[in-house]
């Protein structure tokens, strides 16, 4: 997916039509206001305590989501190409939390700015609808993650992240995948291996 230019009303559409259906003049006035921003591995795109001024779209490469447990980091949200990246609360309210956001690999994102967001949706109905379109696709997810973590034991839950990105393991340190998955890197070594002697 990723584009070595600044998105056109057509790159743009093709990442929201799975999401959403619209005029492609609509899609030009996102694209118009999209910035593209690059950030080195390990890079923080969203530092702790800080507000979130994008909503982000990752375009190429990953990123992570975390938590600071007063010892390390917990990781809370793992990302890849085509995936909205934001601290959406802080987005939302533009207040700081405790959420840092932080690439794991070279990552190029689409970002538009709150202020640039907002006026898109008051521009007309449509702008709204796709906002709206937007919160679903991240509240979805978020739900799907949290009653993964409450009803499924690790070891289920590292078989469905190999079923749903198998890519994962090549691309993310295991330390953060094990983090992601509630487990010390010791105990997904266990999983592991217990799984691949089945």
């Amino acid at each position: 997916m990723y584009l070595d230019h600044h998105p056109s009303a057509e790159d743009v559409e093709k990442v929201f039509a799975p999401y959403y259906k619209a005029d492609v003049k609509i899609w030009k006035r996102f694209s118009e206001k999209i910035q593209v921003r690059e950030f080195s591995k390990s890079a923080v795109i969203k530092e702790y305590n800080a507000i979130e001024k994008y909503l982000n779209i990752i375009v190429k490469g990953s990123a992570g989501l975390f938590v600071w447990n007063g010892n390390r980091d917990i990781c809370i949200n793992l990302l890849y190409e085509s995936s909205f990246m934001s601290d959406y609360l802080s987005f939302l309210n533009q207040q700081p939390t405790v959420i840092k956001a932080e690439a794991l690999e070279n990552t190029v994102l689409w970002s538009i700015h709150y202020t640039d967001l907002n006026a898109l949706y008051a521009a007309n109905k449509t702008g709204l609808r796709i906002g709206k379109a937007i919160a679903e696709i991240l509240y979805v997810r978020k739900q799907r993650e949290q009653i993964s973590l409450l009803t499924q034991s690790p070891e289920e839950r590292y078989l469905q992240l190999i079923t749903e990105r198998p890519e994962i393991f090549q691309r993310t340190p295991l330390k953060v995948i094990a983090s992601y998955l509630g487990l010390t890197a010791e105990s997904l070594s266990r999983i592991r291996k217990r799984v691949t002697e089945r």
